[in-house]
This record gives structure tokens, C-alpha cells and sequence, in this order.
């Protein structure tokens, strides 16, 4: 008979932070040559230097989470930008792992008051802040963030949502709509895309991509343009004339939110990393799904995938 005590632990107790970053001083000159400060923030519960997290709401996501704990604790509100994975540790006292889910993140605007969780923020060089932090996980982490650059530009790529049965559809199969749960993950991207700083919207002019994003584009106040070589049967027949569409959408600046289907994008994911020399992660492409890319210019540096916009069951 096994004894329980030495099954392995999975994590239970879910939580998301950052690590925030601005230019030096505030400055927005001083970034050009890469002068960055971080935010470390002091528990006086615990009394010890960390970056800004929390635990996950019932019916959150991480990146929920994170953009919520970061408003709360440092009353900054964040914009993330490339994942820097999870530190998984156990929580003294008791038989429980927690598991945190870090972003890099810049704030777009606020103020810190000391609050009940943190008394005090510190903006501080990187260098400054591995003296500073508590605990090595968070060092760590900050190892991560310095691996690239801090001021990348962000695009995020969405399959479209859950639509309903392209056999019982009458019609032309490009305007199958989104079913019940298709509608439920466009309205669950909304704050997803919101936290990551969507500022624009392009969808292949399928009526279930559009639907899928337009939700989130209402929400910023926005227009969804269409851009059919994004479509699979275009792209099927000209992918380099999709992939420098896509490449027109990042020129343009800001933080795009492009939609498009199954079959179109992980061979134009595929090819932005096989050009720029990038691994993916591992992705099953399901619908509603998001890759975030970060790049500078055009030449993509990080790529991560997000599998869903709703919380998932385990957490």
C-alpha cells in the first residue's frame, strides 16, 4: 500500500504578478538606451520585497488576475506584454503548492497609495533589485524579464471562436456564425485582449471571426477591418501574400489583435519563428485560442500561447 505522503503534489493554490517596468526616472528619452527601473513592493504582513501578485479569483484567468492583483496592490494599471513562465513552491505550513504565472508588464497610468497589502513601492534598477527581492524564485524571474529586451512591441493572433456545424449551416459556409459557446469565449476575450493592450482589430472576413473579436472591438471603440488573404482558402493560395499582410497590420504600430482560422495560423506563427530563429511552444490551436507575439520591428523575440480565455477548471 502507498502512503499519500509520497504521491507527488500538484499545485493547488493559483496566482498571477509581474514585473513591472518603466523607463528610468519616468523618462521616456532614457529608454532608447535601455535605462529601465522595476517595481518592488514591501509585504508588511510578511515584511519582504517582492514583485506585485496574488491569488486567482474564483472564474479568473492569470492574465486577469495579474493585470487585477497589480492595479490593486501598486494602483498602477498595467499593460502586459511576453510571459516570463511559473514558479511553482510549496507554502510553509502547510501541504499546499502554489503556482504563479509572471508577465512583464509597463504601467499605463495610476498612482501607488500604501494599502493594507503594500506599504511601500520602490522603483528600482534590475541590478538593485536582486538585492532587494526576498525570495530566489523572484530573482529568477527578474533573470527571465532581462533575457530581451523590456520594450517590445505586442501582437496578438486569435483563432476564431467556437462556431456552430458547418453541415447543418444553409449557405455559404463563410458566414457560419459563432454557436452559444462560441459567444461565451468571444465575450471571455474581451478582457484577455484588454490586458495585453489591444488598440486595433483585423479579422478574416469570415462571420465567425468577426464575431469573435468583435466584442473586444466595441469595447475599445473600434472598427474590425477585413482582411481576406487571412482567410484559409486565400491563404491557402497565397501564404506570402497573408504573411506580408500581417506584416503590414505590425507596421502600422500599436498593439494589434489579429483573427483568423485554424488552417492559416500555426504555419504563419510557424514561419515569423523559423525566420527570426524562434522556438514555439508547445499549442494545440484550439478555438478562441491567442498567441502573443513580441517583437521589435518585425523580427519576432517571444512567442507565447494561451490556450483559452476561460478559467480553467483546474484553478
Amino acid at each position: 500500500m502507498t502512503d499519500s505522503s509520497d504521491k507527488p503534489m500538484k499545485a493547488n493554490i493559483f496566482a498571477a504578478g509581474a514585473v513591472l517596468w518603466r523607463p528610468a526616472g519616468g523618462d521616456m528619452s532614457r529608454l532608447a538606451g535601455g535605462d529601465i527601473e522595476v517595481a518592488v513592493v514591501h509585504r508588511p504582513r510578511y515584511d519582504d520585497w517582492s514583485f506585485p501578485k496574488g491569488k486567482l479569483d474564483p472564474g479568473e484567468t492569470a492574465v486577469v488576475a495579474a493585470v487585477r492583483e497589480i492595479q490593486e496592490e501598486t494602483g498602477f494599471q498595467p499593460v502586459l506584454g511576453r510571459h516570463l513562465g511559473r514558479v511553482t513552491y510549496p507554502v510553509p505550513g502547510h501541504r499546499k503548492l502554489k503556482r504563479v504565472d509572471y508577465w512583464a508588464a509597463k504601467p499605463a497610468d495610476g498612482e501607488f497609495v500604501p494599502n493594507n497589502e503594500v506599504d511601500e513601492l520602490r522603483w528600482v534598477t534590475p541590478e538593485a533589485a536582486f538585492d532587494q527581492l526576498s525570495y530566489p524564485m523572484d530573482r529568477s524571474v527578474l533573470r527571465r524579464f532581462r533575457l530581451l529586451p523590456a520594450d517590445t512591441a505586442t501582437v496578438v493572433i486569435v483563432r476564431h471562436a467556437k462556431a456552430g456545424s458547418r453541415k447543418k449551416h444553409r449557405g455559404d459556409d463563410r458566414t457560419r456564425p459563432l454557436d452559444a459557446a462560441g459567444k461565451a469565449q468571444a465575450a471571455a476575450l474581451v478582457p484577455q485582449l484588454r490586458a495585453f493592450g489591444g488598440d486595433s482589430v483585423t479579422s478574416a472576413d469570415r462571420t465567425r471571426c468577426v464575431e469573435t473579436v468583435a466584442p473586444f472591438a466595441a469595447d475599445i471603440g473600434a472598427e474590425v477591418a477585413l482582411e481576406p488573404s487571412l482567410s484559409e482558402e486565400e491563404y491557402n493560395a497565397d501564404p506570402q501574400l497573408g504573411r506580408k499582410r500581417a506584416l503590414d497590420i505590425v507596421a502600422r504600430g500599436g498593439t494589434p489583435v489579429i483573427c483568423s482560422q485554424g488552417k492559416v495560423i500555426p504555419d504563419l506563427v510557424s514561419w515569423w519563428a523559423d525566420r527570426d530563429g524562434i522556438t514555439l511552444p508547445p499549442a494545440r490551436n484550439r478555438k478562441a485560442s491567442m498567441w502573443v507575439l513580441s517583437l521589435k520591428g518585425d523580427r519576432l523575440l517571444a512567442a507565447d500561447h494561451l490556450d483559452s480565455p476561460l478559467p480553467s477548471k483546474q484553478s
